[in-house]
């Protein structure tokens, strides 16, 4: 693909752009990893070493004159954007697609005749579907996935190998639900007695809205009553717990490892980093962040940014955090003090 189609086709974006716009490029690269006829990008002034160093044909740059000159003194093609991680994302939809199946189902799936599959469905081999589940049209459910029975998914969701959607569960259209998923199992639901625990049969629904993504060997749990929800084009990483009862807002991250226990509720556009845990019951406002293996045990006001176990504000954490490494002294110090007395 010549330069100049890119430039054509990302064009929306692009605020500027070298003159050599003819080069050939056929493929994209970290800028640290490129080779010739790559095009790759960097975010900003202090990625100029690796600038230098890159063996890409073509990157993307943010409007800084200072780059564009040395990408030029290099003999780089460039284009200029604002948003140049997010140009980079979409030159790789130039030259990658997902693979997408041809239509058809399996002869070796087991469909039960109650089930409503939709038109251009792909329904790979060993796929078990129970009744009255309904499937939209285009939905792709690659082989070995088990649906159990009144489960709805909607247009163009894809479910990958391996996953399993529990019954009654309500997966919205243009949904990804990744390998080893498990949508709506029992929640952990369980009662204490005298004679040990008494199971809480767990008769509620799991929710997804549209757009939302599942990574691998995620579970969302299904409540004792009412609904587990995931709200619209949330994404979620692999390997993260979700407990019964917990409602997710729109267009939230949560990274891998995370966990929450039952009943949790997060508002829109949160972030939560990596191995985050949050107890019981707690309330994260709206654009909260949470930063890698915060331990949230009560709510988080809206807009905050919070760190640590348990959670306090980032700005504390960072200067808790500078005191922590000057324990070992101040500890010297303080002995020397009390000997003084």
């Amino acid at each position: 693909m010549k330069f100049s189609e890119i430039l054509n086709q990302l064009g929306d974006y692009i605020t500027e752009s070298s003159p050599n716009i003819d080069l050939e490029i056929t493929g994209v690269a970290a800028i640290d990893e490129a080779t010739s006829g790559t095009l790759s990008y960097v975010e900003g002034a202090k990625f100029s070493p690796l600038l230098n160093s890159t063996g890409a044909s073509a990157v993307i740059l943010p409007p800084d004159e200072k780059l564009q000159n040395q990408a030029g003194e290099k003999g780089l093609a460039w284009l200029s954007t604002t948003q140049p991680r997010l140009v980079f994302a979409k030159a790789i939809a130039l030259f990658y697609q997902p693979y997408r199946p041809t239509p058809e189902i399996h002869p070796s799936a087991v469909i039960h005749p109650s089930a409503k599959i939709g038109d251009d469905v792909y329904i790979g081999a060993h796929v078990v579907i129970s009744h009255d589940v309904e499937i939209g049209n285009h939905a792709i459910i690659h082989p070995n996935v088990v649906i159990y029975p009144e489960v709805k998914i909607g247009d163009r969701t894809t479910l990958h190998a391996n996953c399993t959607i529990h019954e009654r569960s309500q997966i919205g259209a243009d949904c990804v639900i990744h390998s080893g998923a498990v949508i709506g199992a029992e929640g952990f639901g369980f009662v204490p007695i005298r004679t040990g625990w008494l199971k809480m049969e767990q008769s509620g629904y799991t929710i997804l809205e549209d757009g939302v993504e599942v990574g691998c060997n995620t579970a969302i749990d299904r409540p004792a009553v009412g609904e587990t929800r995931v709200g619209k084009n949330t994404k979620i990483d692999n390997l993260v717990q979700i407990g019964h009862g917990s409602q997710i807002g729109s267009g939230c991250a949560i990274a891998g490892q995370t966990g929450m226990a039952g009943g949790v509720k997060i508002g829109n556009r949160v972030i939560l980093a990596g191995q985050v845990g949050i107890a019981n019951q707690a309330k994260i406002g709206d654009g909260a962040i949470a930063s890698a293996q915060t331990g949230i045990l009560k709510d988080v006001a809206p807009g905050e940014i919070v760190s640590g176990s348990p959670a306090v504000p980032h700005k504390l954490y960072l200067r808790a955090s500078a005191i922590y490494s000057r324990l070992p002294e101040i500890y010297q110090k303080l002995k020397k003090l009390q000997k003084k007395e």
